[in-house]
């Protein structure tokens, strides 16, 4: 796969990690885009590693040198997460149907490419399919004898989507109130926990307490029931984690710089358009550390009931 050239735009979107960003560059570089966006957010007050870092995340990124129609968004002030990445997508979608988008920390294996065209082209038309993820959270395991299978999470580490998908977008999350998202959320996966964290993400959102983009995305896939298309294996490795991330920053995370798998061959479709629930339990599980969760529960619930037997029925445990 390495000689594919890819069919559709790609939005590469950077900051200030020269190290990282030079990799995704030199992997767009391979697979040679006919239409590249660059989009950059702009140093941040009070941080004055910023300024050259920045400035050479833009130096590497202007090295095109392939056929290519280059657009660029670059921004001299820091507009934060969830304003620069959101208006970056938007501004991509306002000049294309669809597309891949990348951030400077994601680096996606060759077949990731092929994949997201194939995709993009065959479910362009399907309202019930919301994006296309390059990344596999499985460990290892399969869930369809396909070569990927329909999930109720829109993981964004390497992904793609169209316009009709995000125009629907809202970074406010003004269309949805805090009543429907508990309702919502055990549509997704029924955990007591799981959807406790979703409730108090929505509230922090709300609020302006979270200056990040993704999560909007992800309730919006979760309030119109939307599919994100994931691969069997993982076509995404974020390199992104530890010192100067702006969210991953535990480098012993599990789904940190995991290797990539190449697909090979014609892919193989799924049956049905349907999500496979247990492929979601089993990521949500980790992600959110629920069997310790629950097990921490199950104990404190045992103490309790041993201390009201013990100071209303006057009984020990045994």
């Amino acid at each position: 796969m390495k000689d594919y050239k890819v069919q559709s735009p790609v939005l590469f979107i950077v900051f200030n990690r020269p190290d990282t960003t030079r990799k995704v560059f030199e992997r767009i570089r391979e697979v040679k885009p006919s239409r590249l966006y660059i989009a950059a957010d702009g140093p941040r007050a009070g941080r004055p590693a910023d300024e050259a870092n920045c400035s050479e995340v833009r130096r590497i990124v202007e090295g095109v040198d392939w056929d290519c129609e280059v657009k660029t968004l670059f921004s001299d002030v820091n507009k934060g997460c969830k304003i620069a990445v959101s208006n970056a997508i938007t501004w991509f979608f306002d000049n294309e149907p669809e597309g891949i988008i990348l951030e400077d920390d994601c680096l996606p294996a060759y077949s990731f490419f092929s994949f997201c065209d194939e995709m993009l082209q065959r479910y362009r038309n399907d309202p019930k399919v919301f994006s296309i993820t390059g990344t596999n959270k499985q460990m290892g395991r399969r869930w369809t004898d396909a070569d990927y299978y329909f999930s109720r999470y829109a993981n964004i580490w390497g992904w793609a989507s169209w316009a009709r998908v995000w125009k629907q977008y809202d970074h406010t999350l003004s269309r949805y109130g805090e009543s429907e998202v508990a309702k919502v959320m055990a549509r997704v996966y029924d955990d007591r926990f799981y959807i406790d964290d979703f409730v108090n993400i929505f509230r922090k959102l709300k609020a302006g307490e979270i200056d990040t983009w993704d999560y909007q995305f992800n309730f919006l896939g979760f309030f119109t029931e939307g599919l994100t298309i994931s691969p069997n294996v993982n076509l995404i490795s974020n390199i992104g984690f530890g010192e100067g991330a702006t969210h991953t920053f535990d480098t012993i995370n599990p789904f940190a710089a995991m290797p990539l798998v190449e697909l090979t061959g014609p892919l193989k479709h799924p049956d049905v358009v349907a999500p496979v629930k247990d492929a979601d339990a089993t990521y949500l599980r980790v992600e959110h550390d629920l069997d310790a969760r629950w097990a921490r529960y199950m104990k404190r619930t045992k103490r309790i009931k041993r201390w009201l037997r013990r100071t209303f029925l006057g009984r020990k445990e045994l």
